[in-house]
């Protein structure tokens, strides 16, 4: 019976095999070290982070505004953590659209009110966000024209 002798090309392939192997390898234990550092430090940023989002008590879904008039933005204070921010702001967003325009800012978020215009807008409905650390939508309500 007569032996086989590989060829020098069926010996190199296993080694390029191996060869990409542990290139593949070792992208894969780069890449989970980079993305376990990068979660590690994401998470410990973001454990720190206090999150208040009051609710809105007004407006509300039985509110109706009327263009130029002078509103009051109303929301609950009594549970504001004492590590956030204070100053805040209330933007204007159409249900439809979305943000239209900022209505105050650099009030202070423990007040519980704010006083705001109400910009010349079509007719519809809208909603607020109160910004403090984080926003806050209240229910949608109506902005009518002036008479």
């Amino acid at each position: 019976m007569h032996e086989r002798t590989p060829s020098n090309a069926s010996i190199a392939y296993p080694r390029l095999f191996d060869m990409h192997m542990q290139i593949n390898v070792l992208f894969a234990i780069l890449s989970s070290s980079l993305l376990s550092f990068a979660s590690g430090a994401a998470v410990e940023v973001r454990s720190t982070l206090t999150v208040f989002s009051p609710h809105i008590i007004s407006p509300d879904t039985t509110t109706t505004w009327v263009v130029g008039n002078v509103e009051t933005v109303t929301w609950d204070p009594s549970d504001v953590p004492v590590d956030i921010p204070t100053l805040a702001s209330v933007v204007l967003n159409s249900v439809a659209t979305g943000p239209l325009e900022t209505l105050s800012t650099g009030f202070d978020l423990r007040s519980g009110s704010v006083d705001v215009t109400v910009p010349a807008v079509t007719p519809g409905e809208y909603t607020i966000t109160l910004f403090g650390d984080s926003g806050n939508r209240s229910p949608a309500f109506e902005i009518v024209s002036a008479y």
